[in-house]
């Protein structure tokens, strides 16, 4: 019995006996741990698509006062968040330059009024005289031409004193609205010079009870923005609260930064109780498409992908994730698909194996997606991750080596 235990054939039959259980051991425990996945049925319920952007609080009209003339500011009546009326004064400029050139100009027009009444003086006595034969033709007319000239000189004079008493006039600045100042740009001392353009002085809001967002929303989401839409929108002055408007205009004038293209879209906004100020930064949703009691699915599992998956290859063309559009996909046989759909694909359990299906896809409101097409009904129970890793290298490198023997 001792040679038949110490036989070579026999010792090599045992080394593979062992070897081969370790083996089975080791398959069991380390390489064929069942997958374990998260599961989430669909269901049918109501989805909302929304474009977000961001904007600014504006009023509805902001004046920018300015002023025709230079000079130094001599004296300030109103200043930051003044209510002011139409008409009443703002400021006012030194005038001692203006009131100097009114009284050279009122000068130069009592000068021509005297230089008129002498032209017409030599006007009635060149008559007199022509009619006696004692002044020529030529004589009369140089008198007559003489008079009409005085009379323009006096009218350019006065047309100056009118132009001098103007800018005078101009050196008082006064409200054009009823409104409240928001901003101020001068101090007394300042000098302000309105020759090359006409620098602003004040800004007032004609009424904070009406405002407007000036937002800015990407070429790729202006295609779903209509006039009379409702927004909504928050500030972080009141995260808590949600604010309410409606869109006005969508501007044609298109904004590029960077390659990128925005446009301009113009939000009304009530603002009866004025907590909403100019300069605000307003976080602005529009819904642009709604759907009623429709089958949604999550889109963890439209954004799930198997980390193995060779026995189950996916169409080259079958999109991942909500939003990808569908190239080259037909839809299924005895359906007709929607011009908006899109093409995605989830995974079911069948038999404990995965189980692709490919579907249509409508709006989404970045949590659920609306299926349009497809083999899914409600309550089936879609793959939406995994509940442990698969990766096995990863897995079963920090585990200690197993020893055969």
């Amino acid at each position: 019995m001792k040679k038949l235990l110490h036989s070579p054939l026999v010792l090599i039959i045992l080394c593979a006996v062992v070897i081969g259980a370790g083996s089975a051991i080791y398959w069991q425990f380390y390489m064929i741990a069942p997958l374990q996945y998260r599961l989430q049925a669909t269901e049918k319920g109501d989805v909302s698509q929304t474009v977000s952007a961001n904007g600014t609080i504006n009023p509805v009209t902001l004046v920018s006062v300015g002023t025709q003339v230079s000079g130094t500011v001599r004296k300030l009546y109103v200043d930051f968040n003044s209510k002011v009326e139409k008409g009443q004064i703002l400021l006012e400029l030194d005038d001692a330059l203006l009131a100097a050139q009114l009284k050279q100009d009122l000068a130069n027009v009592q000068n021509a009024e005297a230089s008129l009444e002498l032209a017409a003086a030599n006007e009635t006595r060149m008559r007199n005289l022509f009619t006696q034969d004692y002044a020529s033709r030529q004589d009369l007319d140089t008198a007559v031409q003489a008079k009409e000239s005085a009379e323009a000189q006096l009218k350019f004079s006065q047309a100056t004193v009118e132009k001098d008493r103007a800018n005078l006039a101009y050196s008082v600045i006064r409200s054009p609205v009823s409104g409240v100042v928001v901003d101020r740009e001068v101090d007394v001392g300042q000098t302000v010079a309105a020759s090359l353009q006409t620098p602003t002085l004040f800004k007032i809001a004609q009424d904070l009870s009406k405002m407007q967002i000036d937002s800015n929303f990407a070429e790729a989401d202006i295609g779903g923005i209509r006039v009379g839409q409702a927004v909504r929108f928050t500030v972080d002055a009141f995260a808590d609260r949600h604010f309410r408007g409606e869109v006005k205009q969508i501007r044609l004038n298109p904004t590029t930064v960077s390659n990128v293209v925005t446009y301009d879209v113009v939000i009304n906004v009530a603002n009866p109780e004025q907590i909403l100020l100019p300069g605000m930064t307003a976080y602005v949703n529009i819904s642009v498409a709604e759907r009623k009691d429709v089958l949604l699915v999550p889109n963890a599992a439209l954004r799930f992908k198997p980390a193995n998956i060779e026995s189950q290859k996916a169409p080259a063309n079958s999109g991942s994730v909500a939003g990808q559009q569908n190239k080259g996909s037909n839809p299924p046989v005895g359906t007709k698909a929607k011009r908006d759909a899109f093409s995605g694909k989830v995974y079911v359990l069948e038999n404990g194996k995965l189980k692709p299906i490919n579907v249509s896809l409508g709006i989404t409101d970045n949590r659920n997606t609306e299926i349009v097409n497809g083999e899914l009904k409600v309550d089936d129970q879609v793959v939406i991750g995994e509940a442990q890793t698969t990766d096995k290298s990863a897995s079963t490198s920090n585990r200690p080596p197993m020893r055969m023997f």
